[in-house]
């Protein structure tokens, strides 16, 4: 591990970055920002496949490769919803949670 920072802290950090994610989906309103949440989210995830990975078994890659393969989906998902964005934006001329969901009458 990192001289000086127990695994607590890194999983506090992890932790914190998670729950800030699920904060900011809950209450925002604007489409960016709750991508932008959802990817913190996907982040802390990632960093507890490090960590936990790191503190268990060092020797293996296991959890590196898990987070690759995270930060691959999430990737994927911000190019998706990006597009679905901007499509949303010249339709209706915003990117607000309430008006996308008028659109669905």
């Amino acid at each position: 591990m990192i001289e000086g920072i127990s695994i607590y802290e890194l999983l506090t950090v992890s932790t914190i970055l998670f729950f800030i994610g699920v904060y900011g989906f809950i209450t925002r309103k604007n489409l960016i920002s709750v991508l932008i949440s959802v990817e913190l989210i996907l982040n802390a995830a990632a960093v507890n496949f490090v960590v936990i990975n790191k503190y268990l078994y060092p020797e293996i890659l296991q959890g590196m490769i898990f987070s690759i393969f995270i930060i691959a989906v999430a990737a994927a998902e911000t190019a998706l919803a990006i597009s679905i964005i901007i499509n949303l934006y010249r339709k209706i001329s915003s990117v607000e949670v309430k008006e996308v969901e008028t659109m669905k009458n």
